[in-house]
């Protein structure tokens, strides 16, 4: 797994801020259907699927979806041999989707980009931006301690809990909750989330009922594989679990995430071989059912 994160976090160092420094573009249809929301794709069933063939999954390598449901704009990252990585975006205009055009103004929106469950924030690591009627706003740290922690992904609830891990050898997922409007000092969560090598990239469900990761540990599929956590009747998290062959393989599983709809998982399937040639990147997405089939009863 090391192999594929010294490689690939340089690699893929861009992602898309599509409305920094100008206006958002109004919807121009508040009510798409489901293919439509989703670039035309017919919606996938209960086995992971290329996302947008032809599209987004092509011979290149591509990874890192992100939705922006307000402004109707997908964001990814693709790179072509010979070249570096750049930020693509897509946009709903004029009643269709575009065709995928390279953004350049994305500097540091890599891997680190989320946006949260009410569409109001974009987080990046230690930094967010408000969404404001002219676009996004100035970056704006988090402060202490977040600023002095190699944070690769934070992610939020609606109940403004932040979840984040920490970018090392091993990897550490923490949590902070607010109570009463403050902010409470991180914390790390147990063994059951905090086990093997890698873990990082936490997907905090937007009610805070179940945690997604991804980790190398024993008894996984190869190298990364994705895994979920339920959370108890009394707050506890339950133990790890695989989320399965379909899902994982012997190849770097990551960075999963559910749709704002909450009907879609998506997540990252790497490959990096000895050349460009013999290296695969791609975007996967499957039905959100598939983590209502792995709850304990």
């Amino acid at each position: 797994m090391k192999k594929v994160y010294l490689i690939l976090i340089p690699v893929f160092a861009m992602l898309l801020n599509s409305c920094n420094n100008k206006k958002n573009k109004p919807n121009d249809s508040n009510s798409l259907t489901t293919e439509e929301s989703y670039l035309g794709q017919k919606p996938p069933g209960l086995i992971p699927e290329l996302f947008a063939p032809g599209i987004v999954s092509t011979k290149d390598l591509e990874i890192t979806p992100l939705f922006d449901p307000v402004t109707k704009e997908f964001y990814f990252l693709r790179q072509q041999k010979g070249e570096a990585s750049k930020a693509h975006v897509i946009r709903y205009r004029n009643g269709a989707w575009q065709n995928p055009v390279i953004k350049d103004s994305m500097n540091d929106y890599g891997m680190k980009s989320f946006i949260s469950p009410d569409g109001k924030r974009l987080y990046l690591g230690d930094k967010f931006q408000e969404r404001t009627a002219s676009g996004w706003s100035e970056k704006i740290s988090l402060g202490s301690p977040y600023a002095q922690i190699p944070i690769m992904r934070l992610t939020t609830s609606n109940l403004k809990t932040y979840v984040f891990d920490e970018r090392d050898s091993i990897g550490n997922i923490r949590y902070s909750e607010m109570k009463d409007g403050v902010r409470q000092k991180p914390k790390s969560f147990g063994v059951e989330i905090n086990t093997g090598k890698w873990t990082a990239h936490p997907f905090i469900a937007p009610d805070e009922t179940y945690l997604i990761w991804d980790s190398e540990r024993e008894g996984g599929y190869g190298n990364s594989d994705l895994y979920i956590s339920f959370r108890k009747k009394d707050g506890s998290w339950g133990p790890a679990i695989n989320m399965g062959p379909e899902i994982n393989t012997k190849y770097a599983d990551n960075r999963g995430m559910v749709s704002h709809d909450g009907k879609y998982f998506f997540f990252n399937r790497i490959n990096i071989g000895k050349n460009f040639e013999e290296s695969e990147a791609n975007i996967f997405w499957v039905n959100a059912q598939v983590i209502n089939n792995l709850k304990p009863n």
